[in-house]
């Protein structure tokens, strides 16, 4: 329910709670301590009280605006079951009913991606119109649907994706992480929507255009029935301009520059300063206290009602639709002391479910400061998994050079792997060749061999690899004109799309063969132990060709790959200290045995993966 404006409106004829945030809880956390944040005109007025076995009010919290009241409640011991909330203003009373429910598990039961899976990303908007019933949503501030317009809505929500969740087996990924599917409730503006979903306006409700609430759940019960994995994308630093909160502030530092229509300040995006050992505090203040952009106010983490509001909405997602990870977005532009106590808790209370944060800067030196256990960080993070932009950025060059002695092409590459001793634990570091805020990896091109080698690099490597949707059948595009242009529909997705790229009678014959190997490599991938926990080392390229070894349990993995835009021979003797006594090695894609007791003659940017 809306409450913006409350603040102006006059002083209550009756007792009014709009709304309550979380809308239930859950009996037996290790922390037994719950924030109930009141919406309501002139709610700050009343006194509260409530009458439950196990359940006690450790504090009322009135902020300044009147419309608001934060209530603390102590909730150890207590059973499943639901209370009445008593609001009494003078002689006037409303009894407001509240639940705590039964946890599916327990916390340490709950178990998070790591580097066994792969995740496959998708926006919702863009991957499939399973309902176009709820494409457009009466009172919400956008009723625009165009496909025809790269940056508006086009009609994607969950029940398209799981109308789909067959494709997801078929092709062989493990986990499922969509961009926000939370409420963005904000007006088009200039060929522009909050499609993409990272201005929130509810932190409570799936967005109507996109489902309910319960549809999430059943798509995450489904999922995890197949053996998918659901990874939620959220966003601590910023919510979205149409919040109701914008409108009527909590309180006075519920923002970072709450006084933005005077003072307006954006963050510099100068992320290094945040570990920089000489940075001065006005390029820190700039850069983690200014908005991200003018649609997307900053939040404080450092107020501590704030803070929990956000660390309890996280648990309430976990326990409600049972979510198996978070993606955070933007981690580094909010408080890194706050964000570290929001990952103490959650570890806490799930030790083995796992958060990634966002951390975009292409030097593993800043990106493994964030991961939790480095030495030289500033903060220690609690943060399990980082994003290595390092690896995107020198893939992304790679495929535009040949490999010479030096620098060029897989050099990058290997020049990038060397600074994995940065890293507490290289193997919990997400990789990735594009995603949703770059250009496509082929470009305007279809380039299917470099993309192969991109592939077979990240899928073999000790990394947890993300796909983007729709690389499986050469989706391509870049974002010169609007970023709309990497985030196209997928084919077969909407009603009158013209090819069903589903379904392999839909496919052209080059989408059928990327498919294909992919899919052949992902389902190999699947429960392969050398590649989640074996050895790996790396040859400096040599004439061209670049070679990486995994190695557990007697089994050995060779990813080859030729950087040469000509064919190359591998001299086998320079990869004696891999190789051993083995004489023969299968071709994971052809089943063919090649022999290790000659020099392999490769194609001019040939993919080759070996395992013996």
């Amino acid at each position: 329910m809306a409450v913006a404006g409350l603040a102006a409106q006059a002083a209550p004829a009756s007792v009014s709670v709009d709304r309550i945030e979380p809308p239930c809880w859950y009996a037996g956390m290790k922390n037994p301590s719950v924030q109930l944040m009141v919406y309501g005109n002139g709610i700050a007025n009343a006194k509260v009280d409530l009458s439950y076995p196990g359940v006690a009010i450790d504090s009322v919290v009135r902020l300044d605006s009147p419309n608001y009241v934060l209530i603390y409640l102590n909730t150890r011991g207590a059973q499943p079951g639901k209370m009445d909330i008593n609001f009494t203003i003078g002689k006037k009373k409303a009894s407001v009913p509240y639940e705590l429910r039964q946890r599916d598990m327990a916390g340490d039961k709950r178990i998070g991606f790591d580097n066994t899976d792969v995740l496959y990303m998708l926006m919702p908007d863009r991957f499939a119109d399973g309902n176009p019933s709820n494409n457009v949503v009466p009172g919400m501030r956008s009723t625009t649907v165009d496909r025809s317009a790269p940056s508006l809505r086009h009609g994607g929500d969950l029940a398209g994706i799981e109308q789909h969740l067959d494709y997801f087996t078929d092709l062989g990924v493990t986990a499922l992480w969509f961009t926000p599917v939370l409420e963005n409730d904000s007006p088009d503006g200039h060929g522009f929507s909050c499609y993409h979903g990272y201005a929130t306006t509810d932190y409570y409700r799936v967005d109507p255009r996109f489902g309910t609430n319960d549809d999430y759940r059943r798509l995450a019960d489904k999922a995890h029935a197949r053996g998918l994995k659901m990874v939620m994308d959220m966003i601590f630093n910023h919510c979205g301009s149409s919040h109701p909160w914008l409108a009527d502030m909590p309180s006075h530092d519920w923002f970072n520059q709450p006084d933005y229509k005077n003072n307006y300040l954006q963050t510099t995006h100068k992320l290094p300063v945040l570990v920089d050992p000489y940075a001065s505090e006005i390029d820190k203040r700039e850069t983690v206290e200014g908005w991200f952009v003018r649609s997307m106010p900053d939040l404080n983490q450092h107020n501590p009602h704030v803070l929990t509001y956000l660390i309890q909405n996280s648990v309430w997602w976990i326990e409600t639709v049972g979510i198996d990870g978070i993606r955070m977005d933007t981690y580094p532009y909010a408080f890194a002391d706050a964000m570290a106590e929001w990952l103490r808790q959650l570890n806490d209370e799930y030790p083995n479910f796992n958060v990634v944060g966002e951390t975009w800067v292409e030097s593993p030196y800043y990106t493994a400061a964030w991961q939790t256990g480095c030495k030289y960080a500033p903060t220690q993070t609690n943060l399990k998994t980082v994003m290595d932009f390092s690896l995107y950025a020198s893939l992304d060059s790679a495929k535009r050079e040949a490999t010479d002695p030096w620098r060029l092409g897989f050099n990058r590459v290997h020049a990038s792997l060397i600074q994995d001793f940065l890293y507490p634990n290289p193997g919990s570091v997400l990789a990735f060749i594009e995603n949703h805020d770059t250009d496509r990896f082929l470009g305007e091109g279809e380039d299917m061999a470099t993309l192969k080698q991109a592939l077979a690099i990240l899928l073999t490597i000790n990394r947890i690899p993300q796909l983007y949707y729709g690389t499986e059948v050469l989706m391509n595009g870049t974002k010169k004109i609007t970023d709309g242009y990497v985030r196209k529909d997928f084919p077969g997705g909407f009603p009158g799309d013209q090819q069903n790229c589903f379904t392999a009678k839909g496919r052209t014959g080059k989408q059928n063969e990327m498919y294909d190997w992919l899919k052949t490599l992902l389902h190999w991938r699947k429960g392969n132990t050398t590649i989640s926990q074996g050895s790996m080392k790396q040859f400096v390229p040599h004439k061209g060709i670049y070679v990486i070894a995994r190695q557990h349990a007697g089994n050995t993995v060779l990813t080859i790959v030729n950087g040469a835009n000509e064919p190359a021979t591998m001299p086998v003797k320079r990869y004696a200290e891999v190789i051993g006594a083995a004489t023969q090695a299968r071709d994971i894609h052809t089943g063919r045995d090649i022999s290790l007791t000659q020099d392999l003659d490769l194609p001019a940017r040939a993919t080759l993966i070996l395992t013996f």
